[in-house]
C-alpha cells in the first residue's frame, strides 16, 4: 500500500488550475496554426492572429489566455493500492482549486446555489469525477472550462434506429445553432452511449482528449471526420466572422448502452479548450 499525504493533491491541483488556464495544450496551439494556414477568408486569417497573438501574450505575460477562467472539472484516477493520509481528501481537492484561482488571480465564476446566485468567491466547489483503476498511482486532470461555449451544449436519446447520418446531422445541427457563441473555431466533444448521465460524461471526456488523437476504432474515427467535414461547410468560421475553419476538431468517446437507446450528447469546447494532468 502507497501512501499520499492529501496536501499533495491539494499542491498539484492548485498549480494544474493556474497552468491549465494560461497554457494551452501544445498540440492544440499546433493545431491552431495549422488551421490559420488552411483558412481562406481575409477576416478568418486576421481573427487567427488574433488568437495567436493571444496565446502568445498569455505566456509572456503569465495571465489567464480567456477572462472566463471556467468551471473546474477535476478527472481523478485513484490506484487502488493507494491510501490518502493527513486530513480529507475531498477538502483537498476544493483547497486546490481555491488556492488555484485566488492565488492564480483567476476569475471566480462559480456560485453556491444556482438559484440564489452568490460566488464562492474562490471558484470553489469544483466537480469532480474519480475512477478507481489498478496499481498504485494518481492521476489529476484539471480542465477548466468556460460556459459560453458549455451553453451551448447539446444531449440527445435517439432510439436504436437511428442512422450514422441521425447522428451526424445532430452533431452539425448543435454546432449550427451555436453559431458565434462557443467563440469558434472550436472543439466538439461527442460522447456516444450510456445512459443519460453517461453520455454527457463520455462527451466531456472527449472534448478533454489530445486533438491529436483519434478514436482508436475505425467507425468513430471516421465519423470524427466526417463530422468535422461538415461543420467546417457551415461557413461560420473563426469568431462567427465567416470563413473555412469553424472547428479544429471533433472527438467521440463511446461506451456500452441499453438495448433500447442511443444516447448522443455534444459538449462544445471553445477555441481555448483547456486542460492539463499530472500523476503521482
Amino acid at each position: 500500500m502507497r501512501e499520499i499525504d492529501v496536501k499533495e493533491i491539494e499542491n498539484i491541483i492548485r498549480d494544474l488550475c493556474i497552468k491549465a488556464n494560461i497554457f494551452l495544450p501544445e498540440n492544440l496551439e499546433k493545431r491552431i496554426e495549422c488551421c490559420a494556414k488552411m483558412e481562406e477568408s481575409p477576416v478568418g486569417k486576421a481573427v487567427f492572429d488574433d488568437l495567436k497573438a493571444n496565446i502568445d501574450a498569455a505566456k509572456s505575460e503569465n495571465i489567464a489566455i480567456c477572462q472566463d477562467t471556467g468551471m473546474a472539472v477535476i478527472f481523478i484516477e485513484i490506484g487502488q493500492d493507494v491510501h490518502f493520509t493527513g486530513g480529507s481528501f475531498s477538502e483537498a481537492v476544493n483547497k486546490g482549486v481555491s488556492r488555484g484561482y485566488t492565488e492564480g488571480f483567476l476569475r471566480c465564476s462559480v456560485v453556491g446555489d444556482p438559484l440564489e446566485r452568490v460566488n464562492t468567491n474562490d471558484n470553489t466547489p469544483p466537480v469532480v469525477h474519480t475512477k478507481i483503476t489498478d496499481g498504485d498511482k494518481v492521476k489529476i486532470s484539471v480542465c477548466p472550462k468556460g460556459f459560453g461555449s458549455e451553453n451551448m451544449s447539446a444531449l440527445k436519446m435517439f432510439t436504436p434506429s437511428a442512422t450514422h447520418d441521425d447522428i451526424v446531422d445532430f452533431v452539425v445541427e448543435t454546432v449550427s445553432k451555436a453559431g458565434s457563441n462557443p467563440c469558434p473555431p472550436m472543439v466538439v466533444g461527442v460522447g456516444i452511449g450510456g445512459n443519460f448521465e453517461k453520455c454527457a460524461y463520455l462527451a466531456k471526456k472527449a472534448l478533454c482528449r489530445d486533438v491529436a488523437v483519434r478514436n482508436p476504432k475505425k467507425l468513430y474515427a471516421e465519423l470524427e471526420e466526417k463530422m468535422l467535414e461538415k461543420i467546417n461547410k457551415l461557413g461560420i468560421g473563426p469568431q462567427g466572422f465567416g470563413g473555412r475553419i469553424t472547428a479544429l476538431c471533433v472527438n467521440i468517446e463511446q461506451g456500452p448502452t441499453h438495448i433500447a437507446g442511443l444516447p448522443v450528447s455534444v459538449n462544445i469546447g471553445c477555441h481555448v479548450t483547456r486542460h492539463a494532468s499530472a500523476v503521482i
